[in-house]
Order: C-alpha cells, then sequence, then structure tokens
C-alpha cells in the first residue's frame, strides 16, 4: 500500500515538472518568434509596393490611436507608388483613433491617388477613417455607416451594495472621475457626458456632411446611428460605386491616369509582432503544450481574445457592435 501511495506521489510529480517544461518551452518558442518579428520589422514594407506599383493597404479590427502606423502612411506618401487602395473592413473603434486616422489617409490623399475599398464593414470609426478619400468602393452586402457615438460604463453599485462593500473616496469636485461604477451616476455626471457625446456626435455629422456633401434632410436620414448595405448605401451618398478591388482600379485608370496593368502590392502598416493575430496563436499555442486542447480550440473558433481586445478600448467610442455579439 505505502508503495502505491509512493508510486503516485512520484507520478504526479513528474507530471507537475513535465507541465512546467512544457510551459516553459512554449515562452521560449514564442519569445524566439517575437524576436525574429521584431528583427524582420524593417523589411516588411521595403518588400512591399515599388516605384509605378499600386500599393494596397489594409485597414481592419479595432481602431485605436497608433503612431507607427501614422508613420507608415507618411513613408507610404514619400515613396514613389503610383496610387494606393485603402481596404476597409472594421467595426470602428476610439473616436480619437478614428480622428488619427483619417488625418493621416488625408494627408496621404494629398500626395497620392487614392481609393478606398469597403471589403466587409466601414462602420462607425472604420467610416470615419473611409471618409478620407473622395472615392468609396463597397461590395453590395457590405455594412456601411453607425454614424454616431457611444460612451458606455459598468456600474457595480447595486451588486457591491449585495454584497456588503462599499467605496469610499475623496475627490476635489463632484464630478470628478464621474461616472466611477461603484455608485449611482448623478443626473450633473450624466449631463457633463452627454455634452461630450453630442459634441463628439456633431463633429461626426460635420466630417459626413464636408466629406460626403450630404445636408439637411439626407443628413439626418443616414445620420441616426444604423448600417446600410453597400447598395443602400450607394442610394445615400455614403459611397460612391459599387464593386471591389478591381473597380477601384478602373477608377484610378480613367480618372487618375493609372496604368490599369500596374501590379498591386500588399504594404505593412505595422510589424507582425503587433498584430492581434500573433498574439492568437501564440496562445492557443501554449494551450495546445499544456494540454489543455479543447479550451485553444474554443478559443481559437470564438474570438475571445477579439473580446479581451475589444474591452481594452478607453474613451468616447465610434464602434458598431450590435447586442448579442459582444
Amino acid at each position: 500500500m505505502s508503495l502505491d501511495a509512493d508510486y503516485i506521489v512520484d507520478r504526479r510529480r513528474m507530471r507537475r515538472k513535465l507541465t512546467f517544461w512544457r510551459v516553459f518551452a512554449v515562452v521560449v518558442a514564442i519569445a524566439a518568434l517575437g524576436v525574429l518579428a521584431a528583427a524582420l520589422t524593417g523589411t516588411d514594407r521595403l518588400a512591399g509596393p515599388t516605384s509605378g506599383q499600386i500599393a494596397r493597404v489594409t485597414i481592419s479590427g479595432l481602431i485605436r490611436g497608433d503612431r507607427e502606423r501614422s508613420e507608415a502612411l507618411e513613408d507610404l506618401a514619400k515613396s514613389g507608388v503610383a496610387a494606393v487602395i485603402i481596404h476597409v473592413d472594421s467595426p470602428g473603434g476610439t473616436t480619437a483613433g478614428s480622428e488619427q486616422l483619417h488625418d493621416s489617409l488625408r494627408r496621404l490623399a494629398e500626395k497620392k491617388p487614392m481609393v478606398v475599398v469597403v471589403d466587409g464593414m466601414a462602420a462607425s470609426g472604420a467610416y470615419i477613417a473611409a471618409m478620407a478619400s473622395d472615392h468609396i468602393v463597397a461590395m453590395d452586402t457590405s455594412l456601411v455607416g453607425s454614424i454616431g457615438v457611444l460612451f458606455q460604463f459598468p456600474n457595480f453599485s447595486d451588486l457591491l451594495k449585495t454584497i456588503g462593500i462599499k467605496v469610499e473616496e475623496v475627490k476635489s469636485s463632484p464630478l470628478k472621475a464621474a461616472p466611477n461604477g461603484f455608485e449611482p451616476t448623478s443626473p450633473e455626471a450624466l449631463a457633463a457626458l452627454d455634452a461630450i457625446v453630442k459634441d463628439s456626435y456633431a463633429w461626426f455629422r460635420g466630417l459626413v456632411r464636408d466629406r460626403r456633401h450630404v445636408e439637411g434632410e439626407a443628413l439626418d436620414r443616414v445620420a441616426d446611428g444604423r448600417v446600410f448595405t453597400g447598395r443602400q448605401a450607394l442610394d445615400l451618398k455614403l459611397v460612391d460605386e459599387i464593386g471591389n478591388e478591381r473597380a477601384a482600379i478602373d477608377w484610378l485608370t480613367k480618372t487618375k491616369n493609372i496604368d490599369p496593368n500596374s501590379k498591386v502590392r500588399d504594404y505593412t502598416l505595422r510589424s507582425r509582432l503587433n498584430q492581434l493575430s500573433f498574439l492568437h496563436l501564440g496562445a492557443v499555442a501554449a494551450l495546445d503544450a499544456v494540454g489543455l486542447h479543447s479550451f485553444a480550440r474554443q478559443m481559437e473558433e470564438t474570438g475571445t481574445l477579439q473580446a479581451i481586445d475589444r474591452l481594452d478600448l478607453d474613451g468616447l467610442l465610434a464602434l458598431w457592435h450590435p447586442a448579442g455579439t459582444n
């Protein structure tokens, strides 16, 4: 009996050691891949389009402020590429990040012929970015619009009351750090947030008016927060043409005298080390390595990391996320 117990203890000890070394090996492998990706960062863009070619830039996922992205677009504006096609597939992101991207794309459009292609979605902040182009192409079933601003915050005051926790605070004025989620939001705090949202919304509407030349009742109709299909957006003047990259090249050929036979090459805005897909694959590989295969598959299929990424958005949001998808 004693020998059986010792055997079980030894087996458990060996299993713990094996798990540790598995995790350690995965961490080392991910770190090595990170070093390799960092080493290749400077060559990503050099391997992209050359003089006379068309640069393909992809904007996808959640949009935040990104200095590296802005610098990459500045480099592209100074390059010898003949034109730029911006592919957009994003639900939006922060208003400040979307504004930064819009401004960077506008500066690019001043130097290079540029056209936007909406692959799947250009909603909210992504539509802010798309409006940097003088010509927007969308597929029939693309989702476009969601012109509006959102400020969301959780409130745990009822939960804290239920479990008997009270958060004490001392602050310089009633609206400092409001809302904080630990107490009911005061009418004054709600009014202050409402003013912020309305001011940002007025800026967004003004951008649509100036860039898309939509005014009056037509502007009211498109700026109520809903999304439209590509075909609906064409009738509402939110996009200029139905089509795909081929349509974008045809437009560049007809209006900007770009050679229709020009090669289209991808241009990377950031290093692969900073892309969520790299982290996603690393996390899945780590879970696989330690034997959590089912959890790894669940994370891979449900996009858990994308949900975590969304939780990390701070500030005002220009983001389309219908109920039930969060």
